[in-house]
């Protein structure tokens, strides 16, 4: 088969200018549309991006992309596609959907025949006279249609890429590991820059500052659904690893501080450093935030607090940015970056944004209020 494939990273919408970055660090030439990132890239790409990417959230192989109005273009055209060169006779491939804007609307139906074109195809290629037998290794196929265009991909990922693997607790609404560094992804903060996180609950922000700032593949100590491709050499794998090894700076110094008013969430952000293998270079407090006293010149603070959701909550929660506006107001050289959904935050911090940024933690609309620092952080 060819060994150059097209690959598309999947994002959280708001997000797909730094996944594209992240696609053009890497050597690759991105196209960006809602929600996904597409790309021209060697079969090697697949292990890379896998390992590499921080913000998005999966990495889809595309078998094929055709115009379908009826079912038995479908079923034609998904037949003719070269099943064989990815899923080995005894490959699992169970086919999930969507459909949008599409004549052909119903999506149990578009998977059923997908599936029986694709078996038909592979029972003739590797010469099956009976069922596959589907026992070997998973290859999930989609099948996604937008206005009558059908893209047919099978996920490289399995798992999410949010799963870094390191996080053995969490609290109520823990916060995704990719959101956590698209937030850190997109301020100026550097390595050797000091970072706190007042309200770091389960760790999240803090650690993959750290992973960030020693340049740590995230994908390091996890496993992926295409590593057990037969399409896909052992030496991509390899060369991949190799090479985040290579790239990682495990002597650069950090400081991160990640503080929260819960005592048993500090606990459980100790524990997933620990199990990061960062545990030395956090500090995590249990503290208010009203006890947050910040000593350095300059600085970055980048949070993710309470967003007010619950009535009963929303005058603790106006007076905590009260409170967080009060602590920062004699800091103006410092960055500040809040996430979210608190149509006031503005109003009772104090000071309007200098920036804002809409951005979905989940299904929540959010707003990420970024606060430019005046001197050394003016941006």
């Amino acid at each position: 088969m060819t060994q150059e494939v097209t690959l598309i990273a999947t994002s959280a919408m708001g997000l797909e200018s730094i996944v594209a970055n992240e696609v053009r660090q890497l050597g690759y030439d991105p196209k960006v549309e809602n929600g996904k990132i597409i790309f021209q890239a060697p079969l090697s790409a697949i292990s890379r991006c896998n390992l590499w990417l921080r913000v998005a959230d999966r990495i889809k192989l595309v078998i094929g992309e055709y115009k379908v109005e009826t079912f038995d273009e479908l079923f034609e055209k998904t037949k003719k596609l070269p099943w064989e060169n990815y899923i080995p006779e005894d490959g699992q491939f169970p086919v999930t959907g969507k459909s949008h804007k599409s004549t052909l609307f119903s999506v149990s139906d578009c998977q059923a025949i997908v599936k029986k074109a694709i078996v038909d195809r592979l029972k003739l290629k590797h010469g099956i006279a009976n069922q596959m037998p589907e026992t070997g290794a998973m290859y999930k196929v989609e099948v996604a249609i937008l206005k009558d265009i059908a893209t047919l991909t099978i996920d490289t990922t399995g798992v999410g890429l949010h799963k870094r693997g390191y996080r053995i607790g969490q609290g109520e609404a823990p916060l995704k590991e990719t959101l956590a560094a698209a937030l850190i992804m997109l301020t100026n903060w550097k390595a050797d820059d000091l970072l706190i996180d007042p309200f770091c609950g389960s760790g999240t922000i803090p650690i993959e500052a750290a992973l960030i700032g020693q340049n740590i593949a995230p994908g390091f100590n996890r496993a992926f659904v295409s590593e057990n491709w037969r399409m896909l050499k052992q030496k991509y794998w390899d060369d991949a690893l190799d090479e985040a090894e290579q790239l990682a700076n495990y002597d650069q110094p950090l400081q991160i501080i990640g503080s929260d008013i819960n005592h048993q969430m500090i606990e459980v952000s100790k524990n997933n450093a620990l199990e990061a293998g960062l545990s030395d270079l956090i500090t995590f407090k249990q503290m208010q935030l009203s006890d947050v006293t910040i000593k350095e010149k300059n600085g970055y603070l980048i949070g993710n607090p309470p967003y007010g959701e619950r009535i009963k909550d929303a005058d603790y929660v106006a007076r905590l940015y009260q409170t967080l506006g009060n602590v920062m107001r004699e800091h103006e050289s410092w960055s500040v970056y809040i996430l979210t959904a608190y149509k006031q935050f503005e109003k009772e911090y104090g000071k309007q944004a200098t920036k804002k940024r809409k951005l979905f933690n989940g299904f929540i609309e959010t707003n990420y209020y970024q606060y430019f620092g005046k001197k050394k952080y003016n941006q």
